[in-house]
Protein backbone atom coordinates (compact mmCIF):
# COMPACT_ATOMS: atom_id res chain seq x y z
CA UNK A 1 0.00 0.00 0.00
CA UNK A 2 1.41 3.35 -1.07
CA UNK A 3 0.76 6.15 1.42
CA UNK A 4 0.98 9.93 1.09
CA UNK A 5 1.75 11.56 4.44
CA UNK A 6 0.56 15.11 5.10
CA UNK A 7 1.60 17.11 8.17
CA UNK A 8 -0.34 20.40 8.55
CA UNK A 9 1.69 23.10 10.33
CA UNK A 10 0.37 26.63 10.19
CA UNK A 11 2.10 29.53 11.91
CA UNK A 12 -0.68 31.21 13.86
CA UNK A 13 -1.03 29.12 17.00
CA UNK A 14 -2.69 30.99 19.86
CA UNK A 15 -2.48 28.49 22.72
CA UNK A 16 1.29 28.05 22.32
CA UNK A 17 2.71 30.78 20.06
CA UNK A 18 4.99 29.39 17.35
CA UNK A 19 4.50 25.88 18.71
CA UNK A 20 5.24 23.94 15.51
CA UNK A 21 8.86 25.11 15.55
CA UNK A 22 9.21 25.85 19.27
CA UNK A 23 12.07 23.81 20.74
CA UNK A 24 11.02 20.79 22.77
CA UNK A 25 13.94 18.89 24.22
CA UNK A 26 16.24 20.88 21.94
CA UNK A 27 14.34 20.02 18.72
CA UNK A 28 11.56 21.84 16.84
CA UNK A 29 8.22 20.28 17.73
CA UNK A 30 7.47 19.37 14.11
CA UNK A 31 10.71 17.38 13.89
CA UNK A 32 9.27 14.67 16.16
CA UNK A 33 6.42 13.97 13.74
CA UNK A 34 8.60 14.11 10.63
CA UNK A 35 11.06 11.65 12.15
CA UNK A 36 8.21 9.33 13.13
CA UNK A 37 6.98 9.35 9.53
CA UNK A 38 10.48 8.70 8.18
CA UNK A 39 11.19 5.90 10.65
CA UNK A 40 7.84 4.32 9.76
CA UNK A 41 8.92 4.03 6.13
CA UNK A 42 6.06 6.13 4.75
CA UNK A 43 6.37 6.79 1.03
CA UNK A 44 6.12 10.57 0.69
CA UNK A 45 6.11 13.10 3.54
CA UNK A 46 4.79 16.60 2.82
CA UNK A 47 4.36 19.48 5.24
CA UNK A 48 1.59 21.97 4.50
CA UNK A 49 2.54 25.33 5.97
CA UNK A 50 2.06 29.04 5.35
CA UNK A 51 5.56 30.32 6.26
CA UNK A 52 9.08 29.90 4.91
CA UNK A 53 10.43 29.53 8.45
CA UNK A 54 8.39 26.39 9.11
CA UNK A 55 9.06 25.21 5.54
CA UNK A 56 12.84 25.50 5.94
CA UNK A 57 12.87 23.68 9.29
CA UNK A 58 10.64 20.95 7.85
CA UNK A 59 12.95 20.47 4.86
CA UNK A 60 15.97 20.20 7.17
CA UNK A 61 14.11 17.50 9.10
CA UNK A 62 13.57 15.54 5.88
CA UNK A 63 10.08 16.48 4.70
CA UNK A 64 9.02 18.03 1.41
CA UNK A 65 7.38 21.45 1.23
CA UNK A 66 6.50 21.98 -2.44
CA UNK A 67 4.63 25.26 -1.88
CA UNK A 68 3.32 27.57 0.82
CA UNK A 69 -0.29 27.25 1.85
CA UNK A 70 -2.40 30.31 0.93
CA UNK A 71 -3.43 32.66 3.72
CA UNK A 72 -7.12 31.82 3.41
CA UNK A 73 -6.30 28.21 4.39
CA UNK A 74 -4.09 29.13 7.36
CA UNK A 75 -6.78 30.39 9.72
CA UNK A 76 -7.44 28.67 13.05
CA UNK A 77 -10.97 27.92 11.81
CA UNK A 78 -9.82 26.27 8.56
CA UNK A 79 -11.06 22.66 8.46
CA UNK A 80 -8.27 20.11 8.16
CA UNK A 81 -10.02 18.44 5.24
CA UNK A 82 -9.72 21.69 3.25
CA UNK A 83 -5.96 21.72 3.84
CA UNK A 84 -5.61 18.12 2.67
CA UNK A 85 -7.79 18.62 -0.40
CA UNK A 86 -5.88 21.78 -1.38
CA UNK A 87 -2.56 19.92 -1.27
CA UNK A 88 -3.85 16.88 -3.14
CA UNK A 89 -5.51 18.96 -5.85
CA UNK A 90 -2.59 21.38 -6.20
CA UNK A 91 -0.17 18.50 -6.76
CA UNK A 92 -2.69 16.59 -8.92
CA UNK A 93 -2.42 13.42 -6.84
CA UNK A 94 -4.93 10.67 -7.63
CA UNK A 95 -5.65 7.15 -6.41
CA UNK A 96 -3.26 5.98 -9.12
CA UNK A 97 -0.46 7.73 -7.19
CA UNK A 98 -1.41 6.76 -3.64
CA UNK A 99 -3.77 4.23 -2.07
CA UNK A 100 -4.22 6.21 1.12
CA UNK A 101 -3.34 9.44 2.89
CA UNK A 102 -1.88 9.51 6.39
CA UNK A 103 -2.61 12.69 8.33
CA UNK A 104 -0.15 13.32 11.16
CA UNK A 105 -0.61 16.21 13.55
CA UNK A 106 2.62 17.93 14.59
CA UNK A 107 1.06 18.59 17.99
CA UNK A 108 1.52 14.92 18.99
CA UNK A 109 5.30 14.55 19.45
CA UNK A 110 5.48 11.13 21.07
CA UNK A 111 4.43 8.02 19.15
CA UNK A 112 5.67 4.46 19.57
CA UNK A 113 7.92 2.98 16.89
CA UNK A 114 5.31 0.33 16.02
CA UNK A 115 2.23 2.59 15.95
CA UNK A 116 2.14 3.24 12.21
CA UNK A 117 2.65 -0.40 11.26
CA UNK A 118 -0.09 -1.47 13.67
CA UNK A 119 -2.46 1.07 12.13
CA UNK A 120 -1.67 -0.04 8.57
CA UNK A 121 -2.10 -3.71 9.44
CA UNK A 122 -5.49 -3.09 11.05
CA UNK A 123 -6.58 -0.85 8.15
CA UNK A 124 -5.79 -3.58 5.64
CA UNK A 125 -7.03 -6.53 7.73
CA UNK A 126 -10.54 -5.09 8.09
CA UNK A 127 -10.67 -3.51 4.62
CA UNK A 128 -11.34 -0.08 6.12
CA UNK A 129 -12.14 3.22 4.42
CA UNK A 130 -10.41 5.12 7.20
CA UNK A 131 -8.82 4.59 10.59
CA UNK A 132 -8.14 6.81 13.59
CA UNK A 133 -6.10 6.25 16.71
CA UNK A 134 -8.15 6.49 19.88
CA UNK A 135 -7.85 6.36 23.65
CA UNK A 136 -10.43 5.22 26.18
CA UNK A 137 -12.74 7.81 27.70
CA UNK A 138 -12.55 7.70 31.53
CA UNK A 139 -15.76 6.24 32.96
CA UNK A 140 -16.80 9.50 34.66
CA UNK A 141 -16.78 11.18 31.23
CA UNK A 142 -18.55 8.33 29.47
CA UNK A 143 -21.40 9.78 27.31
CA UNK A 144 -23.88 7.52 29.13
CA UNK A 145 -22.96 9.39 32.33
CA UNK A 146 -23.01 12.91 30.89
CA UNK A 147 -26.01 15.23 30.64
CA UNK A 148 -27.41 18.03 28.51
CA UNK A 149 -29.62 20.86 29.71
CA UNK A 150 -33.12 21.11 28.28
CA UNK A 151 -34.86 24.38 27.45
CA UNK A 152 -36.70 24.27 30.79
CA UNK A 153 -33.36 23.80 32.61
CA UNK A 154 -33.71 20.13 33.40
CA UNK A 155 -31.07 17.49 32.72
CA UNK A 156 -31.35 14.72 30.16
CA UNK A 157 -28.84 11.94 29.45
CA UNK A 158 -26.61 12.92 26.52
CA UNK A 159 -27.13 9.59 24.75
CA UNK A 160 -30.91 10.06 24.72
CA UNK A 161 -31.69 7.17 27.07
CA UNK A 162 -34.46 7.52 29.64
CA UNK A 163 -32.77 5.46 32.33
CA UNK A 164 -29.27 5.99 33.71
CA UNK A 165 -26.77 3.13 33.73
CA UNK A 166 -25.94 2.93 37.42
CA UNK A 167 -22.92 0.59 37.50
CA UNK A 168 -19.56 1.54 36.01
CA UNK A 169 -19.04 -2.08 34.99
CA UNK A 170 -22.12 -1.91 32.73
CA UNK A 171 -20.97 1.12 30.76
CA UNK A 172 -20.09 0.43 27.11
CA UNK A 173 -16.51 1.42 26.37
CA UNK A 174 -16.25 4.85 24.75
CA UNK A 175 -13.26 6.28 22.88
CA UNK A 176 -11.97 9.67 21.77
CA UNK A 177 -9.66 10.49 18.87
CA UNK A 178 -6.17 11.16 20.16
CA UNK A 179 -4.78 12.81 17.01
CA UNK A 180 -1.78 10.50 16.65
CA UNK A 181 -2.69 8.93 13.29
CA UNK A 182 -5.44 9.36 10.72
CA UNK A 183 -5.39 6.97 7.77
CA UNK A 184 -7.85 7.64 4.93
CA UNK A 185 -8.28 5.96 1.56
CA UNK A 186 -7.65 8.25 -1.41
CA UNK A 187 -11.06 7.22 -2.76
CA UNK A 188 -12.84 8.58 0.31
CA UNK A 189 -10.90 11.83 0.19
CA UNK A 190 -11.47 12.44 -3.50
CA UNK A 191 -15.09 11.30 -3.67
CA UNK A 192 -16.46 12.29 -0.26
CA UNK A 193 -14.02 15.03 0.78
CA UNK A 194 -14.03 13.57 4.26
CA UNK A 195 -11.58 12.10 6.76
CA UNK A 196 -14.09 9.40 7.64
CA UNK A 197 -15.49 6.70 5.38
CA UNK A 198 -18.42 4.42 6.07
CA UNK A 199 -16.00 1.73 7.29
CA UNK A 200 -14.29 3.79 9.99
CA UNK A 201 -11.93 1.69 12.08
CA UNK A 202 -9.72 2.43 15.03
CA UNK A 203 -6.52 1.46 16.75
CA UNK A 204 -6.46 1.91 20.51
CA UNK A 205 -3.35 3.78 21.58
CA UNK A 206 -2.34 2.75 25.08
CA UNK A 207 1.08 4.42 25.23
CA UNK A 208 1.61 6.27 28.52
CA UNK A 209 3.83 8.97 27.02
CA UNK A 210 1.08 10.83 25.23
CA UNK A 211 0.22 14.49 24.86
CA UNK A 212 -1.56 16.51 22.20
CA UNK A 213 -0.24 20.04 22.57
CA UNK A 214 -2.85 22.79 22.43
CA UNK A 215 -2.09 24.87 25.53
CA UNK A 216 0.94 25.80 27.62
CA UNK A 217 -0.20 23.23 30.18
CA UNK A 218 0.13 20.58 27.46
CA UNK A 219 3.56 21.95 26.54
CA UNK A 220 4.67 21.70 30.17
CA UNK A 221 3.50 18.09 30.24
CA UNK A 222 5.54 17.34 27.10
CA UNK A 223 8.64 18.82 28.72
CA UNK A 224 8.03 16.72 31.83
CA UNK A 225 7.87 13.59 29.66
CA UNK A 226 11.16 14.56 28.00
CA UNK A 227 12.82 14.91 31.39
CA UNK A 228 11.29 11.67 32.69
CA UNK A 229 12.61 9.65 29.75
CA UNK A 230 16.04 11.29 29.98
CA UNK A 231 16.54 9.92 33.49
Amino acid sequence: MKILTIIPARSGSKGVPGKNIKLLGGKPLIDYTIQFAKNSGLDKIIVSTDTEEIANISRKSGAEVPFLRPENLADDKTPTIDVLMHLIETLNFTKADFDAVCLLQATVPFRSDTLMQNCIERYMKYNLDSLVTVRQVPSHFNPHWTFEATQDQLLKISTGENKLITRRQDLPQAYYRDGSVYLISMDVLLNNKSLYGERLGFFENIEEDYVNIDTMKDWDKAEELILKNAN
